[in-house]
């Protein structure tokens, strides 16, 4: 009978780039379950929305996280306008939708790096994370800030863009898929890649619904979901099809945010083509009384914000529910059957952000 130890993985690890904590329990190097403990660190976020206006607090609820940074404000942006029935401008819709489709490349590439640093292939470390700084240079050309942008205001976006602008992003989109197009085929064709991921972290299509898991992490399970599809932003005119794979394992969940970002250069080329011309924003007047859910993709999957105004211009409470704290339980079932040597890879598939989880 092979003897069961509990071995403490994280909260620092030389391969996650966050503390995420675990207490593997193991028969011989085999995973048979794992417990997480969340709350590593508390920053008391939500608890500042008592201290900050409804307008002041779109910058805390940036910084919840730098790389998810641009969704958590217009999440929180369109909670709060919901609540006061602001209807925000067409053009600051499509803006947002460009910034927000920009984001999910900057993150994804960033994962990239990160899961190949994890694999031991330095050169696609380097060379994703190269093709990641084309992003932050849209970022900063367009909104002054590379990670931080602080565009989103309750009523609109703060900065526009001109057609020089939008005319750079288009070439650099241009530019970045032509040479993101070979790593990405070269990544998933390699022997060492498949040999690693395939067939290991299975998460089953009925365990990804039952354990409430979004994102590539349900969509590689053959769900077809995504909350781009509740249109909003400029989403409703756009072509927004979900990626999804048949596969269920690891290999399926990096497969799927690697077609994301091919999607995404689509997307930003459609709303850069169909964006209308008008106002950025409206006067907003008077405070928020009453509550509204809102549910936004993030990079990571569904993310939700839910605010309660009482007719102050402090809100009652801002609760937020982001992508990882949903996929923590799934990632927990897939860990089960695989090996001690795997778990730090298979949990980069999930793609964790600790920071957005733990505020």
């Amino acid at each position: 009978m092979a003897k069961r130890s509990i071995v403490p993985f994280g909260p620092q690890h030389p391969v996650l780039p966050e503390p995420v904590h675990l207490d593997l329990v193991l028969e011989d190097e085999t995973v048979v379950g794992a417990v997480p403990s969340i709350g590593y660190i508390h920053r008391g976020l939500e608890k500042l929305v008592e201290k900050r206006d409804f307008k002041q607090y779109v910058y805390i609820a940036e910084r919840v996280c730098g790389i998810c940074s641009c969704g958590h404000g217009l999440g929180y942006c369109e909670a709060v306008e919901q609540v006061m029935g602001i209807e925000v401008p067409d053009r600051a819709k499509y803006l947002r939708t460009i910034w927000m489709e920009m984001s999910r490349v900057h993150s994804h590439l960033l994962w990239l790096g990160l899961l190949a640093d994890a694999m031991g292939f330095e050169s696609l470390f380097m060379e994703s994370w190269r093709l990641r700084e084309k992003i932050l240079d849209m970022f900063d050309e367009t909104t002054g800030g590379r990670i931080i942008h602080s565009v989103n205001c309750v009523g609109g976006v703060q900065k526009d863009m001109d057609s020089s602008m939008l005319n750079d992003i288009l070439h650099a989109v241009k530019d970045l898929e032509g040479e993101l197009k070979p790593v990405v085929e070269t990544f998933l064709q390699d022997y060492t890649v498949q040999s690693r991921l395939k067939g290991t972290g299975i998460l089953t299509k009925e365990n990804a619904i039952a354990m409430g898991a979004v994102g590539p992490m349900l969509r590689a399970s053959g769900v077809e979901y995504d909350a781009r599809l509740l249109g909003y932003a400029a989403y409703k005119d756009l072509t927004v099809a979900p990626v999804t794979s048949q596969e269920c394992d690891s290999y399926a969940r990096c497969e799927v945010r690697l077609k994301e970002l091919m999607q995404s250069f689509e997307l930003i080329r459609e709303a850069i083509g169909k964006i209308p011309e008008g106002d950025i924003s409206v006067p907003v007047k008077g405070n928020p009384s009453g509550e509204f859910f809102m549910r936004i993709e993030q990079p990571r999957g569904e993310a939700i914000y839910y605010v309660k105004g009482n007719g102050t211009k402090y809100l009652d409470r801002f609760r937020l529910r982001t992508p990882t704290t949903s996929n923590i339980p799934p990632m927990v079932e897939m860990l089960k059957g695989c090996q001690l040597a795997d778990v730090p890879v298979l949990i980069l598939t999930i793609d964790p952000c600790v920071s957005c989880t733990e505020r």
